[in-house]
């Protein structure tokens, strides 16, 4: 199990270049890459992109890369931009009658006017470049996977806890029959009672067939099951290794379900009070399972 969120960083130096990566992730339903590089480095998104597909599945990533050429730069000089910031100078020295000459060193500082040359990356560049990703994704994953087993052992810790409520809704409602029957009985009995008929005997067959039609409106059997059922399938999925995220949330909204089916069934305070601290127990879940890949 992996988390979703994690940090990475690398970083490639050499003799005349040096390129930093870095890679910050959230939850998020799908992978989606948020990449900032400079102008120079656009060519090499689609290999980021496939780099960063290759080893995770889900979630929101930012990656920054850093690159600096630490050589001799090469510069080129605007000439459009030197030449009118010159010309609007001309203009400035004719209508005030300046002798002042242009500063070299203060037009060269002008933003702008020099430039370093763009040149292509080269295979040792792209090379650094890869180096430093495949650092960033590795230090990523390693925190991920450390994340994932911090998820794990909370997660399992709440579906324990749900684990131990199910039989004690169990163990209620096998003595749901019988509550039917005694409170039923007593209703009958005080109504008889105020109307002074008292006297007249129950109808035992009639008084079996209510409380069977009480017993199988309140059934929660079927919804036990596949409580039970859910809980195993979570338990096995939360050993897998992989993408398990998306399927922890689909068992995590049926678990949900049977849980509120058992809630309106029942008129039960037991049964009540454990269905819904099995609720809480599941949204704990739901809020944790939001950030396994």
């Amino acid at each position: 199990m992996k988390s979703m969120t994690g940090y990475g960083r690398g970083q490639t130096t050499s003799a005349d270049f040096r390129v930093t990566v870095e890679l910050k992730t959230v939850n998020n339903r799908f992978l989606d890459l948020q990449l900032r590089a400079s102008a120079e480095l656009t060519g090499i998104e689609t290999v980021v992109r496939q780099a960063v597909g290759a080893r995770l599945a889900r979630g929101r990533v930012e990656a920054t890369i850093t690159f600096e050429r630490t050589g001799e730069i090469a510069y080129e000089i605007n000439r459009a931009l030197l030449a009118g910031i010159l010309h609007a100078m001309r203009e400035v020295q004719k209508e005030f009658t300046l002798t002042t000459q242009p500063d070299i060193n203060a037009l060269v500082r002008l933003p702008g006017v020099l430039q370093p040359v763009r040149a292509s990356l080269s295979a040792e560049e792209i090379d650094g470049i890869n180096r430093a990703l495949a650092q960033a994704l590795d230090e990523l994953d390693q925190m991920r996977v450390r994340e994932g087993e911090a998820l794990k052992r909370e997660m399992l810790a709440h579906l324990a806890e749900i684990e131990r409520l199910v039989p004690v809704i169990e163990d209620l409602a096998a003595d749901q029959v019988e509550i039917y029957r005694a409170r039923l009985q007593r209703r009958v009995g005080e109504l008889l009672a105020r109307s002074g008929a008292d006297i007249i005997e129950l109808d035992q067959a009639r008084l079996a067939q209510e409380v069977a039609y009480l017993a199988e409106r309140s059934d929660i059997t079927e919804e036990v099951a596949r409580l039970k059922s859910h809980l195993a399938q979570f338990r096995a999925l939360a050993a897998e290794a992989g993408e398990v995220g998306k399927k922890l949330d689909f068992l995590l909204q049926e678990l949900n379900r049977e849980a509120n089916t058992i809630l309106s069934k029942t008129t039960d305070i037991a049964i009540k009070e454990a269905g819904l601290a099995i609720k809480a127990e599941i949204e704990k879940l739901r809020e944790q399972a939001q950030n396994v890949e």
